[in-house]
């Protein structure tokens, strides 16, 4: 089955040859007319995919709670810009405003909150969700455009939406993998001719067999540097959750989700989200070589759990119906196990900070 974005994409790599996987990505994901995030509703259980502040807003509480504690450890600066990049339904910053206007009314009315978002049709749903903090809101449409000064943010789920290039291990050693078409004309996978320097490989690249995958995201690595540049410049602390791996290493995450299924990532370009795993070993490369401190880098449940997410989850439960108890441990176990279908063990966090700063759950 053909979708419009697939003819568009087909006529392109006939008019013109086949086009890189970083390329494919782009489109799939922001084609003006017929890209994922200009087509679908992606969030919920009427969309393709569920992120942790949808699930529970447990998520949203701790992450609230973590950036209550950084304000704290920071000396109490103020004033204060607390920011989210990628905000969804602005179901988490619902969440990390009504903790830090409990648990430290003093920085709810020192801060401005600020959402980064390109799409008008998200910003009309986030005003809506945070229709009674509407006061404290702006948005924007690029990072850029932040006011100077002090700085916590929060970025959950945005890096695997940064295209990546992919290379593949071929006898004449690495080239760029491109999507172009078969003898059906139907979109399919090919080397190209660019190679990549040995020296971004993770190991000797003659050890490693045929077809072979090797990612690189110069994208991802562009963002971090921006974001490292500011928390240098103004101060602050930084979270960023994603799911991905620890330390650099070969293989093809590609991957595209419809439905809540996975999708082979060349079947429906348009009408699937797609992403692939953020390598954090090269993240905290970045914020390290922009002279930003690594409080830590670890799993989602350890994070979560080490912010007080099991007592949380006791008190929200504290008094209430066997039924309402049991979600709630269910959504614990979905946030913090591991296994199949949980997030735990799959989605990491990386906290930087400037200046150093001791921050729970990790140790200085």
């Amino acid at each position: 089955m053909s979708t419009p974005l697939g003819e568009k994409i087909k006529a392109l790599i006939t008019a013109s040859g086949p086009i890189s996987v970083t390329d494919y990505f782009s489109l799939c994901l922001a084609d003006p007319q017929h890209g994922y995030y200009k087509t679908r509703e992606p969030f919920g259980a009427a969309g393709d995919f569920t992120t942790a502040p949808e699930i529970s807003q447990l998520f949203g509480e701790m992450i609230g709670i973590f950036l209550v504690q950084a304000w704290q450890r920071h000396g109490e600066p103020d004033p204060v810009h607390i920011a989210e990049i990628g905000p969804g339904r602005g179901t988490m910053m619902a969440d990390i405003m009504r903790v830090i206007s409990k648990l430290a009314p003093s920085l709810y009315e020192a801060a401005q909150f600020h959402l980064i978002e390109t799409s008008e049709r998200l910003q009309k749903i986030q005003s809506q969700t945070l229709v009674a903090h509407k006061f404290k809101i702006t948005w924007h449409e690029s990072f850029d455009t932040l006011p100077e000064g002090f700085l916590l943010l929060a970025a959950n789920e945005l890096f695997d939406a940064i295209p990546i290039r992919q290379f593949v291990k071929t006898p004449q050693g690495f080239r760029e993998r491109m999507v172009g078409l078969d003898a059906e004309g139907e979109l399919t996978f090919a080397a190209g001719v660019a190679g990549l320097d040995p020296a971004l490989l993770p190991q000797s690249p003659t050890e490693v067999p045929a077809g072979t995958i090797f990612e690189i995201s110069p994208a991802r690595d562009a963002v971090m540097a921006t974001l490292a540049l500011r928390i240098r410049t103004g101060g602050g602390t930084a979270v960023i959750i994603d799911y991905g791996h620890l330390s650099t290493g070969y293989g093809d995450t590609l991957q595209a989700v419809r439905e809540h299924q996975f999708d082979p990532p060349l079947k429906q370009p348009g009408q699937a989200d797609i992403t692939s795993h953020v390598d954090f070993e090269q993240l905290a490369r970045r914020a390290v070589t922009e002279e930003l401190q690594i409080n830590g880098l670890t799993y989602q449940g350890d994070f979560l759990v080490g912010l007080g997410l099991i007592e949380r989850a006791s008190s929200l439960g504290s008094g209430k119906d066997t039924l309402t108890q049991e979600g709630i441990s269910l959504d614990v176990e979905r946030l913090a196990g591991s296994g199949e279908g949980k997030m735990g063990e799959l989605f990491k966090v990386l906290v930087v900070s400037s200046p150093a700063v001791a921050l729970t759950p990790f140790q200085r």
